[in-house]
């Protein structure tokens, strides 16, 4: 696969990720620098290195020939599969489950309410 391809595929979903996905949504992963050109079973794709609450490690985002993203998350346990049919406007949304968010929404609204209760009495920073 030519190197001029790969890297723009990844600038591509680079963008379109940040673009679509609000920025503390990026921050909460911990993901703002080190965005990576690669390819992954034979595809384009982006990588980079995430700290969420329910995920660390590297999420590879690959260009697939039926124009979707594949989405995997890849740490010292292995790699995970977490979408094969991605669209572009999905990405922040599916990563932040997987990460982040998780699937429960009020139990992720009580974390967040703690964190900021912590947070306003000094208790981290």
């Amino acid at each position: 696969m030519e190197r001029e391809y790969v890297m723009q595929v990844a600038e591509t979903i680079r963008q379109q990720l940040l673009g679509t996905t609000p920025m503390n949504v990026i921050c909460s992963w911990g993901a703002l620098h080190g965005f990576k050109a690669t390819t992954f079973k034979d595809m384009a794709a982006l990588k980079f290195y995430v700290k969420g609450r329910l995920f660390k490690g590297y999420v590879l985002i690959a260009y697939n020939e039926m124009d979707y993203y594949e989405i995997y998350l890849q740490n010292e346990s292995g790699t995970k599969c977490i979408h094969e049919e991605c669209y572009f406007d999905q990405l922040g949304e599916v990563i932040d489950v997987a990460i982040e968010r998780g699937e429960d929404a009020e139990e992720y609204e009580r974390f967040c309410e703690e964190e900021h209760a912590k947070l306003m009495r000094g208790e981290i920073g």
